[in-house]
């Protein structure tokens, strides 16, 4: 068998399509396998750089091709599609995968082993979860104000409001009813998320650096978990802007002709982390500008005051993801900045 220098794999369920290519950069490889097929194949093929695309599953055969000595390279879809010649298909894309991996630049994604997976896990069954919860708030809110019946903001404010509407005897009979199916089906949502929240905090106690992350204003339990968890190895980052631009929180260029022109922020990398820091910056704000909170620096109040809090909020998360990646390079404690005789007025 002829020695392959790379070979780019296009995964899917059942068929995965290989293309390797030699020392010369000649194809000498074109081969199409069943699932069953694969550890078999690769077993045989003497340790080479196998090239995959970071997709549901790769992370598995990443694991088992290590396992079997190759060196396995996962890279982002968007990175591959420009190697993509005319027209789509599997061989397509395994040709694709197998050059975009012979880029010097190119990057790569890290193998995430099956315990930081199941972790992962964790934190999208909460996210559904307080998905599903609000969805199933919203339509009992709905229904309520159809039949006369409303309530103040907040989650806290639900079932009261069912409390009401079951003793309620002007409505219809069918109507509470229903309701009380609601009622049940948010009692059950409740359980289950604070039995997944007590998991997630027993990793979160369990875990010395999100412990410490977890003193950042604005970050939490839950924020700190999900930077941890998300977070490839911070050394991958060679500054804490790197890491900002990583998650999307730094603004798009449009720079040209030599003047700089940044946009919004890029929205790159992972949406529920982002979307975290940006809600624990949006609430560390609001204390902040009723006067509740001590963690409010010279540099945010100035910044309130020169800008809309939308805007600040999204700095203010960029900030908070810098000093998160020193924080987990460097191993030291939040040490607080705050000036609080200092408090933002309108």
């Amino acid at each position: 068998m002829e020695q392959f220098i790379r070979v780019g794999m296009d995964t899917s369920k059942h068929v995965f399509q290989l293309h390797g290519v030699n020392a010369a950069e000649e194809p000498v490889l074109r081969k199409k396998l069943r699932r069953k097929e694969m550890v078999e194949f690769f077993g045989k093929l003497p340790p080479t750089v196998v090239a995959i695309e970071a997709c549901g599953g790769s992370h598995h055969w990443a694991r088992e091709l290590q396992s079997l000595g190759h060196e396995v390279k996962m890279l982002p879809p968007q990175y591959v599609k420009p190697y993509v010649k005319r027209g789509k298909n599997d061989a397509a894309d395994a040709e694709a995968l197998c050059e975009a991996m012979s880029r010097p630049t190119m990057r790569c994604v890290p193998v995430k082993t099956a315990e930081q997976q199941a972790a992962l896990m964790l934190v999208g069954m909460r996210d559904r979860l307080v998905r599903n919860r609000t969805q199933l708030t919203n339509a009992i809110r709905g229904y309520a104000a159809e039949l006369g019946l409303t309530a103040a903001k907040g989650m806290r404010h639900i079932t009261p409001l069912l409390d009401r509407i079951a003793t309620d005897e002007t409505l219809p009979e069918m109507a509470r009813d229903l309701f009380a199916l609601h009622a049940h089906e948010y009692a059950q949502l409740q359980v289950e998320i604070e039995r997944v929240e007590s998991r997630l905090m027993t990793w979160h106690r369990a875990d010395e650096c999100s412990r410490r992350l977890a003193q950042i204003p604005g970050v939490g339990p839950i924020g700190a978990s999900l930077l941890m968890m998300k977070t490839p190895a911070p050394e991958l980052f060679k500054s804490g802007r790197d890491f900002a631009a990583w998650i999307g929180l730094t603004p798009t260029d449009h720079s040209t002709a030599g003047k700089a022109r940044p946009g919004v922020i890029t929205r790159a990398g992972d949406e529920a982390l982002r979307t975290t820091l940006i809600q624990g910056a949006t609430a560390l704000l609001r204390q902040v500008r009723m006067g509740r909170s001590k963690n409010a620096s010279l540099w945010l109040v100035a910044l309130l005051k020169r800008k809309p809090p939308k805007l600040v909020a999204v700095a203010l998360a960029n900030k908070v993801a810098r000093i998160a990646w020193k924080m987990m390079i460097t191993g030291e404690a939040y040490k607080s900045r705050a000036v609080p005789s200092i408090a933002y007025a309108e």
